[in-house]
């Protein structure tokens, strides 16, 4: 069935960040609803205020007493909670009893829009995989189907950093996560490495309900600009060769790599363009280097802008996760016309995707030789960077438009047993 024209559905989306707020999840989830909306369904959104940037509810939204604001629009509404957020990133328990609380209050948001009206799917985001069990909630009271988009398989990505190392809490999650699989009509993966990491986890008669779906990327948005741009004056670079890093800094990410490489490299200017939770120790690991620039996140419309002022773009994972998560940056820097080195597990999808499309190398993740060794080649070619850049924007083009993307969930949103 073509989702594009079936009969409208009434979807409750459950997702911990939509516009305006600046995650990359939120900007993934806000146009998926938006392509949604264009095929004729009605949609009603319950996601936080606005706090990713700063960690803490934005001011301009923090004015009412519970901290909740609903607003109707033309598709359906979106209903914004407090997200319980801690101002500090690194206090891990404080963020998981965050996520627990914002996901009890979804579910008590959503079985309000469901008491109202009949609904015919809920589609709700993970991590935080708790949304799983706020998303049956809610499609229990009304018998509605329930897919589950997983961005980040949890808990697996969190054991493999060591972010999780209670074996109390890793038995529990592992639990809830194969409880949410197995009560989904559907679980969506990023990849083919993400749907068997899934997949190994249901009943085999089970195993058709996991579905690759991958992110889009916004080509119209998002495109190629000339490298010598007002956010590099901004940083106070000259038009050197510019190495960036530019997402969340948490402990997923191999950024000690990005500074080995500022030490061979003093030549070079490196960029690390955003916020998380181990920010403040790379910060201190780079205080003798003064090659290295710390930015905070930009206002989305200064994406483009923020992308092309590198040169060459860095996509480090740590061992072991690159079956478990796709970095959703990679999709924005090719429709930027910018090269990446990825230092991620081989035979993954990313590390496939740059090779299939030429607009980037990889290497073995953790291996600061071999990553020193390939940044250093491709800066010194500045041609060779141009050329794959043009094709990581050709083959963006080609294959991964929202359009497509958004009447792929549709599809699934729709689909019957």
């Amino acid at each position: 069935m073509n989702a594009s024209n079936s009969q409208p559905l009434r979807i409750v989306v459950v997702c911990p960040h939509f516009e305006p707020d600046t995650a990359p999840t939120g900007v993934v989830m806000t146009r998926i609803v938006y392509e949604l909306a264009a095929l004729g369904h009605h949609v009603h959104v319950v996601s936080t205020l606005p706090w990713y940037a700063k960690h803490r509810v934005e001011e301009s939204w923090a004015t009412t007493t519970w901290r909740t604001r609903t607003q109707m629009c033309e598709w359906g509404s979106i209903t914004r909670l407090d997200p319980f957020a801690g101002s500090d990133k690194r206090n891990l328990l404080r963020r998981a009893l965050g996520f627990i609380g914002f996901s009890v209050t979804a579910a008590v948001a959503g079985c309000r829009v469901a008491r109202r009206q009949k609904i015919d799917a809920v589609f709700a985001m993970s991590p935080p995989l708790t949304l799983g069990l706020t998303g049956w909630v809610i499609a229990k009271m009304r018998r509605a189907r329930l897919v589950v988009n997983i961005q980040d398989v949890f808990p697996d990505a969190a054991v493999e950093t060591g972010a999780i190392r209670n074996r109390g809490v890793i038995a529990a999650a592992r639990v809830l996560e194969k409880w949410v699989y197995r009560r989904a009509a559907a679980v969506t993966g990023l990849s083919d490495d993400l749907a068997e990491n899934l997949r190994a986890k249901v009943p085999t008669a089970r195993r058709d309900t996991i579905v690759v779906i991958p992110n889009f990327v916004d080509t119209d948005a998002i495109v190629p600009l000339d490298r010598l741009t007002d956010y590099r004056r901004e940083l106070g670079i000259d038009d050197r060769p510019v190495v960036m890093y530019a997402g969340n800094v948490g402990f997923s990410q191999s950024l000690p790599l990005l500074l080995a490489a500022a030490r061979r490299r003093p030549d070079v200017c490196f960029v690390v363009n955003g916020e998380g939770s181990a920010r403040y120790s790379l910060e201190e690991s780079a205080r003798d280097l003064a090659n290295v620039r710390f930015a905070d996140y930009q206002p989305a419309a200064r994406l483009p802008e923020v992308l092309a002022t590198a040169d060459l773009h860095v996509i480090p994972l740590k061992r072991g996760l690159g079956r478990v998560s796709v970095p959703s940056k990679t999709y924005s820097i090719m429709a930027a016309g910018r090269p990446a080195l990825a230092a991620i597990d081989p035979d993954t999808e990313v590390p496939r995707l740059l090779a299939r499309s030429g607009g980037g190398v990889s290497v073995d993740p953790d291996d600061e030789d071999a990553f020193c060794t390939a940044l250093s080649e491709l800066v010194d070619h500045p041609e060779r960077l141009v050329d794959m850049g043009h094709k990581a924007r050709a083959h963006v083009l080609g294959n991964v438009s929202p359009r497509a993307v958004g009447e792929a969930y549709a599809t699934v949103l729709a689909r019957r047993a």
